[in-house]
């Protein structure tokens, strides 16, 4: 119960910093992430609704990373562990009964019309270009939902990820082992 409280604070605060954003003109760019002490922006206009973890039923013959299906509001969502996925690290994918008190599921767009949501272990806030110090482009060697990456003042990087791109993957998309 303190979760589902904890989440609908968290989520009241992003929509009071959303509503100051377009009252001062300040551009609120991306939800920013951890999964697998990796830090990613997803662009706020490609992500959906953010869920508390859910357990997910498994589904068989399916990829590593992905951990089944989820009910959320009355409609099924595919779970995909975001760490398990970009990294393509097997072992980093933990059982889908495992407890995850303090993990979250940030659900694709409906725009994007994939049913689908990512498996994050810390929702950090909104940030806005403004937010970083440094960006580079992406390298050629890396996946093609790979946007810029961004550096904070701490030198700290971070991962833009850009959903469309990820939900049109057809590695993402064929979810059979």
């Amino acid at each position: 119960m303190a979760n589902r409280e904890a989440l609908r604070e968290l989520q009241s605060r992003l929509a009071t910093r959303l509503q100051a954003a377009r009252t001062e003109g300040v551009r609120l760019s991306w939800l920013a992430v951890e999964a697998a002490g990796r830090h990613y922006l997803f662009p706020l206009h490609q992500s959906g609704e953010i869920f508390p973890w859910e357990s997910a039923h498994p589904v068989p013959y399916t990829q590593p990373w992905f951990l089944g299906v989820a009910n959320l509001r009355g409609s099924l969502f595919g779970v995909i562990e975001l760490s398990g996925f970009v990294d393509h690290a097997v072992d980093a994918v933990r059982p889908v009964d495992e407890a995850r008190p303090d993990h979250y599921l940030v659900a694709l767009n409906a725009a994007l019309e994939v049913n689908c949501a990512l498996l994050v272990e810390r929702l950090v806030g909104l940030k806005s270009v403004d937010s970083f110090a440094t960006s580079a482009a992406p390298k050629d060697a890396d996946p093609p939902y790979f946007g810029n990456l961004y550096s904070d003042s701490n030198g700290q990087g971070w991962q833009e990820i850009n959903l469309q791109s990820l939900s049109q993957l057809p590695r993402f998309l064929s979810i059979s082992a």
